[in-house]
């Protein structure tokens, strides 16, 4: 299957608001929520993809002529490639009714686990969400991130308790999520998360736990002491908060912050095997890309999905070995320029 055929057949499928665009820039869907756009302007969303496009790489072909070792280390488990499929939620109301939040993890997460990646999956205040979810993920051996919003602690605990059934190598929240409608004005409280309210909840698993959506270096280090064994830079693509700095552009200093002290995952905008390749130069050990791979489900399924990580694999494949780098750890900032 093509990637072209993919995108042919999701645009009859996707809904009124996603356009299927050939490239996931946030222009056409631009501030359409419902729908896969961004918070107020749609600037964040936009931004996101821009900033990955004024960084350029530095070609070298004056180098061994290596094969090029695309494979990450993460948690215990080793991973075909440095990208994850980011968690989705609601898809049903966002997109389409082809699929909903259970048939869609079922397919992304066993086509992820067979195409040597892992799937990170919603969340959503329908039990069954976390439920298949995590169902899902069981059926792979583990090869998946439940990511659980930031409900109450007893919610939390809930959720935590189908997350450890499963036997996930890690486990994630979207601290991000707190600016989405459903989590506001919930009893018992529901949302943002203090860092000592933050370690409390780390005390419920004995999993690496991933705090998602972190954009300062602030946030970065009080996610470090709230004891955290990762983080992903993340705007939540744009949909909580407009205004907000792209995720490219504030990567640098968090990792630089962060100093090889805990995992640095990055989404936001990448769109390619190139911009993989940008973020791992700018201190990321991994990305997550989401909306693409949700284009991928509906414009063909398992097979969907697999053509697209093939895709974005060859891409970055091909830039290592033209930018002089024969495994992810020999990709260095002298690769990039602004």
């Amino acid at each position: 299957m093509k990637y072209e055929e993919i995108l042919k057949t999701a645009r009859n499928c996707m809904g009124p608001y996603c356009k299927a665009c050939s490239v996931c820039n946030g222009r056409a869907c631009r501030n359409q929520i419902p729908g896969p756009g961004a918070k107020g302007s749609g600037d964040t969303a936009i931004r996101n993809y821009q900033k990955w496009q004024e960084i350029r790489v530095n070609m070298d072909t004056l180098c061994e002529n290596l094969p090029a070792d695309t494979s990450l280390e993460l948690f215990g488990k080793t991973f075909r490639y440095p990208f994850f499929a980011g968690p989705a939620g609601a898809v049903n109301l966002h997109y389409s009714e082809k699929y909903t939040d259970v048939t869609y993890n079922e397919v992304l997460v066993s086509s992820c686990a067979d195409a040597g990646i892992a799937a990170f999956t919603g969340d959503g205040t329908n039990p069954e969400v976390m439920c298949a979810a995590t169902e899902a993920i069981r059926k792979t051996g583990g090869l998946g991130v439940p990511t659980v919003k930031p409900w109450n602690l007893q919610t939390i605990r809930e959720k935590f308790a189908q997350v450890h059934s499963c036997g996930a190598f890690a486990v994630a929240m979207d601290v991000d999520a707190a600016g989405l409608p459903f989590l506001k004005n919930m009893t018992p409280p529901a949302g943002r998360k203090s860092e000592q309210e933050l370690a409390e909840i780390m005390k419920e698993t004995n999993l690496p736990f991933i705090v998602k959506g972190v954009m300062t270096v602030r946030g970065a280090l009080k996610a470090k002491e709230a004891g955290a064994k990762a983080i992903v830079v993340s705007n939540h693509g744009g949909r909580v908060l407009d205004q907000c700095p792209s995720t490219a552009e504030v990567l640098k200093e968090i990792s630089d912050a962060v100093d090889g002290s805990m995992k640095i995952l990055v989404d936001g905008g990448i769109r390619s095997g190139a911009d993989v390749f940008k973020a791992l130069a700018l201190g990321a050990d991994g990305v997550l890309i989401c909306r693409p791979f949700v284009t991928a489900v509906y414009g063909g399924g398992s097979e969907g999905v697999r053509t697209y990580i093939d895709k974005i694999g060859s891409e970055l494949e091909d830039t290592m070995v033209m930018c002089g780098a024969d495994s992810l750890k020999k990709i260095t900032r002298e690769m990039i320029r602004f």
